[in-house]
């Protein structure tokens, strides 16, 4: 098996769950760039999340694209973007975050856009990613953490295996702040917890999602 570091320092090698592929963000592409900015606007997404960086147009948002795949190129990040399988159109995000290769354990996240709502596409992103993360990167742990109150998020890290494990106080900025804080949960998934059967988009049998 590769380390952490041979696997981030090429390409991020392409995914695939049922309806679903996951390939790297391209930071020069336009339509990438427009889906990125769609994605970290979006008013549900700013509910719960709020960039470190403000992204407020195209040149702003291609920066932050730009941002994340240098982490990915680094080897301390790995960006996915996630695609219908058949017409290749920008669904949202997947991200395995603050790789730490010593501990072996990151931190994943995960953005939907808002027409792709509804259909399963988080929780299979989040299969397919972790799957990856936990056997071809070879981490123990993976870290899921969202605000306070975000139901919908919750419930996708439960079905996707994240035990919730506790409240971490202030442990995020508020909607649209960086001066005041707020709680968060935090779920957690080792590699040796059981791999849970995962009802992905486009899929009737809740096969486990994986390479082809």
């Amino acid at each position: 098996m590769a380390s952490t570091d041979e696997h981030l320092t090429a390409v991020l090698p392409v995914l695939h769950g049922p309806g679903i592929r996951l390939r790297g963000w391209d930071a020069e592409s336009d339509t990438d760039v427009a889906a990125w900015l769609r994605g970290t606007t979006d008013p549900e997404f700013r509910r719960w999340n709020t960039p470190h960086r403000p992204i407020t147009d195209a040149g702003s948002a291609r920066d932050s694209l730009r941002s994340k795949t240098r982490l990915t190129a680094e080897g301390s990040a790995a960006s996915y973007c996630v695609v219908d399988a058949a017409s290749g159109t920008v669904l949202g995000h997947v991200g395995v975050n603050a790789i730490d290769p010593v501990q072996r354990v990151a931190r994943v996240g995960y953005w939907v856009l808002p027409e792709a709502r509804g259909r399963g596409v988080a929780a299979c992103a989040l299969a397919v990613a972790s799957r990856w993360a936990l056997t071809e990167l070879a981490l123990h742990r993976l870290e899921l953490g969202h605000a306070l109150g975000h139901e919908i998020s919750c419930r996708v890290a439960e079905r996707c295996g994240y035990r919730y494990e506790g409240t971490l106080r202030g442990a995020m900025f508020e909607a649209g702040r960086y001066d005041t804080f707020r709680d968060v949960h935090l779920h957690g998934r080792l590699a040796t917890d059981p791999e849970p059967e995962i009802p992905c988009r486009g899929s009737e049998t809740g096969r486990r999602p994986g390479p082809p």
